[in-house]
């Protein structure tokens, strides 16, 4: 099966790209995209790893969904679009960075820097019906983002996974410790956030102290 995705991850990934479940899926994503409106752009399904080269990956988010707003999903998880208005949880992983990094907020949503410079911008599913949050959840692409994790957990040494919310912890439950940083919180949404949850918990500064401890570049928040 020919999958148009960066030339590292493509080898990464070839034994998955034949398994019966991901020959299903794409079927069933390709109907969808022909029979409705669905996020984000055909182009930009597999943007957070054209972005973000398999020994590029200093740290890993997980999302869930992509979001099913127009124009406001680009591939990468919590990102949008240079012209959409910033969503709340990613105003307040905004806020946690100028709390802890005193990084000023930027005016953009869009996260392709963050992408550029080693952050894998991981949603679970990687795909949506617009309007229909989870419209493509259990379909396949669970399997496949796990299959992610466990390659980067498995091949790659001392990258840092942050896992934010129950759903990201549950899926990143594998992930082997004693070779990489795995920093837990509440989600960044307002609900999670608004109880205490996720302010405060330095997880951009513990990131960069890490990789700048193995000689690696910080990231640029």
């Amino acid at each position: 099966m020919d999958i148009k995705i960066e030339p590292s991850w493509k080898r990464v990934l070839e034994a998955e790209f034949e398994k019966e479940y991901f020959k299903n899926l794409i079927e069933f994503v390709k109907s969808e995209y022909k029979k409705y409106t669905c996020f984000p752009p055909g182009k930009s399904i597999f943007a957070t790893f054209d972005h973000t080269p398999f020994n590029d990956v200093k740290v890993v988010i997980i999302g869930q969904d992509p979001y099913h707003g127009p124009g406001q999903a680009n591939g990468l998880c919590f990102s949008v679009a240079d012209v959409v208005a910033i969503p709340p949880s990613l105003q307040n992983m905004y806020k946690e960075i100028y709390s802890d990094l005193n990084i000023e907020t930027p005016i953009s949503g869009n996260l392709e820097r963050w992408a550029s410079q080693g952050v894998l911008l991981l949603n679970a599913t990687l795909t949506v019906r617009a309007h229909q949050a989870g419209s493509h959840q259990k379909k396949g692409w669970e399997e496949f983002t796990d299959a992610v994790i466990r390659e980067i957990s498995e091949k790659r040494e001392g990258v840092v996974f942050l896992l934010w919310g129950g759903y990201a912890k549950k899926k990143g439950a594998k992930i082997d410790t004693s070779k990489h940083l795995v920093l837990t919180s509440g989600h960044p949404s307002p609900l999670s956030a608004n109880r205490g949850y996720w302010f405060g918990n330095k997880h951009f500064s513990q990131t960069n102290d890490f990789l700048k401890a193995q000689k690696k570049s910080p990231i640029a928040w």
